[in-house]
């Protein structure tokens, strides 16, 4: 299948759960590779917040991400709705720092989405395909999630809370296209003691029975619901035959397991990729279904390191040699660590280095017993993504990248004299204002000896600076 975007912009208004403050929140169209991103347009600089499950800092009563200073909450329903849709690309700007809880569901999303339309783009859409089992459990709480393989995408959800009211329910949802139907309009739900609770610490300011199943899981006298109800701005309320404390009526019988499986969705979009797989999921919470989507992203870029090992062939003629490489790179002896280029596209970029005994600094690296240093390593993937960076520009010998960041490096083997270090290096995301994200590897032979993702920015060479562009 090929990724997809939407047609045209389209917006929904509506309140935060937790706030209460009015939000716009707009859809907007968005290329391959560019995967689910919120921007707050009302802060400073309109910073842009990934839908990655690495950014989430909270899963209390909802999922909420944060990039520096910038942070959006309860952001499962809109994730939840653009997942069963189908849709990959998205740029989602909102004006305040929390979704519009709307109804409680991801209906008025997948409505709004729907009349956007949707629109194919030119790239093959790639799955997080489950080939073994992927487990998670929390031993205090029972909660448990499993990934098992399966042809498409399919979910199970069993939840248990120890109400008589609510007693034990299932639900499951056989194909991604049964979505809108049968989970899409499913409210969330919250169990009468967690509404008081809530209502004493000042959150759900923009509840409302209108957008939530509240289960009356204890008796109250009339006095307790007149009070209740003037704290939700009732004029009354009161609990129905079902033990739900509002008169509309439920949508399913099982209406609280369907929205769990709406939840696990939108949470588990975080993990980046569409997943081909059997999602089971025993008592599943925000907390969990973040913890599983970080266990299942762990997995989904252990498999990407395996499938994605360059081949190297010597025979064949390299992209750059290494005179083509000294005219892009500023780098010489001893410190221009990238002998060729062997494939380079705009995404990706794979370089090599050839270990010698006669490196400088095995003069003094462990010279009895030579090492070649993990830093270096790091030092010649950064120029190999020096080069991949330089190649989105006309002019690349006017420019040099700097480097901002290293992050989550690891070195997993020795690199000796003799080795061949093959460097690859990926975008994580399109280039933005300069801003070059990659994921790299190093390779001796098929064997991962170092990696780490690198954060870059290309920035025009001038004669007052003395630039080094893979540091």
């Amino acid at each position: 299948m090929k990724q997809s975007s939407i047609k045209s912009p389209v917006s929904v208004k509506g309140v935060g759960l937790h706030t209460g403050k009015k939000v716009t929140l707009t859809f907007k169209p968005a290329p391959a590779n560019h995967g689910y991103r919120f921007q707050r347009v009302d802060l400073p600089d309109q910073p842009v917040v990934n839908a990655d499950v690495k950014l989430v800092v909270s899963t209390n009563r909802g999922t909420t991400l944060r990039s520096g200073e910038a942070q959006v909450s309860t952001v499962e329903h809109v994730l939840s709705a653009l997942t069963g849709l189908g849709i990959d690309n998205v740029l989602m700007e909102i004006n305040g720092p929390e979704m519009p809880i709307m109804d409680g569901t991801s209906m008025p999303f997948v409505e709004a989405l729907k009349k956007s339309g949707r629109e194919e783009l030119d790239a093959e859409r790639e799955y997080f395909e489950i080939t073994e089992p992927i487990s998670y459990k929390d031993e205090i709480t029972g909660t448990e999630l499993l990934a098992l393989p399966s042809d498409e995408f399919e979910a199970t959800v069993m939840i248990d809370f120890n109400s008589k009211v609510l007693g034990q329910q299932f639900a499951a949802l056989h194909r991604m296209e049964e979505y809108v139907e049968e989970i899409a309009s499913c409210r969330t739900f919250v169990f009468l003691h967690e509404l008081e609770k809530l209502l004493e610490i000042g959150l759900i300011k923009g509840g409302d029975l209108d957008n939530a199943i509240v289960i009356a899981d204890r008796k109250m006298d009339q006095t307790e619901l007149d009070a209740l109800a003037k704290k939700l701005g009732k004029q009354s309320v009161k609990v129905d035959s079902e033990g739900v404390l509002n008169t509309v009526k439920l949508r399913f019988q099982n209406e609280p397991a369907r929205h769990k499986l709406l939840d696990v969705i939108g949470d588990l979009a975080l993990i980046g990729k569409p997943i081909r797989g059997k999602i089971v999921a025993t008592k599943p919470g925000h907390t969990a279904n973040v913890e599983f989507a970080r266990l299942l992203k762990k997995h989904l870029t252990e498999k990407r390191r395996l499938l994605g090992i360059p081949k190297y062939d010597p025979d064949k003629e390299p992209v750059c040699d290494v005179m083509q490489i000294a005219k892009m790179l500023p780098h010489r002896y001893p410190f221009l660590l990238v002998d060729k280029v062997i494939e380079l596209s705009d995404h990706h970029v794979v370089g090599v280095k050839n270990v010698t005994m006669n490196e400088a600094f095995f003069q003094g690296h462990f010279p009895d017993n030579p090492v070649f240093p993990g830093v270096l390593q790091i030092e010649a993937m950064a120029q190999t993504g020096g080069i991949l960076a330089l190649h989105s520009v006309s002019d690349p010998g006017n420019w040099d990248t700097y480097f901002l960041k290293i992050d989550n490096t690891k070195f997993k083997a020795k690199v000796v004299p003799g080795d061949t270090l093959i460097l690859k290096m990926e975008l994580l995301e399109p280039i933005r204002r300069g801003i070059v994200h990659m994921q790299g590897t190093a390779y001796v032979g098929s064997k991962l000896v170092s990696e780490g993702e690198l954060t870059a920015q290309i920035v025009r060479r001038t004669k007052e600076i003395a630039v080094d562009n893979g540091s």
